[in-house]
């Protein structure tokens, strides 16, 4: 599969089966993040791993809504950066999470972005507060997103080349 097509099959998927995910799909989601591109190679990022089935229920709690996803999740995996390293730790953070979506993707693993940087959870904290205090995560780290991954249950249909809003494209100026 090309890259394009692996792009274009990419979806977000939020419903999962009870399978667990293969130690080696998961390890190749997770070296796809660590591979990410960043500025000045700084790779400001730190990845969590959680497994456990009452944290991601916990976790789903860290955001009013959109979250939800996590609580029937096999595992997720919290993007930190660090806030210390470089100024434009969530853009480097972004690029690592976009790398394990399509990954994820591409190995039939089904994923889902859920945004934490400014974002709320339901008991009015932030979804960063909730997180880094389930977690344990230093100061000096500020969370970006989870990525919510399970065994894909549906599929949704692949986004076609033809759908692209292609007007948003400005040549020589806007």
């Amino acid at each position: 599969m090309d890259l394009l097509e692996v792009m274009t099959n990419r979806r977000s998927v939020r419903s999962y089966t009870e399978e667990e995910i293969p130690a080696e799909k998961l390890e190749k989601i997770l070296q796809a993040g660590l591979l990410a591109e960043s500025g000045k190679n700084l790779k400001p990022w730190e990845f969590i791993v959680v497994e456990d089935r009452e944290v991601l229920a916990k976790m789903a709690k860290s955001r009013a809504a959109g979250g939800a996803m996590l609580e029937h999740a096999k595992c997720a995996v919290v993007v930190v950066g660090d806030t210390e390293k470089t100024d434009v730790w969530a853009e480097d953070c972004s690029v690592a999470m976009a790398h394990m979506h399509l990954m994820a993707d591409c190995l039939g693993v089904g994923s889902c972005w859920v945004q934490g940087r400014l974002r709320k959870a339901a008991d009015e904290r932030t979804t960063e507060e909730h997180i880094r205090e389930l977690l344990a995560i230093p100061e000096k780290y500020a969370l970006e997103a989870i990525l919510a991954l399970g065994m894909t249950k549906e599929h949704p249909e692949a986004h076609s080349l033809e759908e692209l809003p292609m007007e948003k494209v400005h040549r020589g100026k806007f």
